[in-house]
């Protein structure tokens, strides 16, 4: 598997912290944004492959934007409450997956995505 970047940011500081230093474990640079205006320079800056986002703090539209600005950028969204009419409307943006802010899922999809992005 390729190694890969990757910058998360949830609203939520403690799970974005907790995502941030469990997927580190992984993962050659795990990047935290604290909000979201730090989510573009942290992609740039860190050369990220996927971006692990918090749909319930970014619309719809901005991920839409991010896919058109970073076309090779993976973007996995999360949910507390994702469902199938979530995931479909975020697929729709241009999002790769999305799964509830849990370390297992999020890492489920991170992996997958990273190898879609090595295939």
């Amino acid at each position: 598997m390729e190694v890969l970047n990757l910058v998360v940011f949830n609203n939520d500081p403690r799970t974005a912290q907790a995502l941030a230093v469990s997927l580190s474990q992984h993962f050659r640079s795990v990047d935290l944004a604290k909000g979201y205006e730090e989510v573009r320079p942290a992609i740039r800056r860190n050369r990220a492959d996927v971006l692990v986002l918090d749909m319930e703090a970014s619309r719809s539209d901005e991920i839409e934007r991010l896919h058109r600005e970073f076309p090779s950028l993976r973007i996995v969204c999360t949910h507390r409450l994702a469902d199938e009419q979530l995931w479909t409307e975020a697929m729709n943006h241009g999002a790769a997956d999305v799964c509830e802010p849990r370390h297992d899922q999020v890492m489920n999809s991170v992996l997958r995505e990273g190898m879609h992005a090595a295939a």
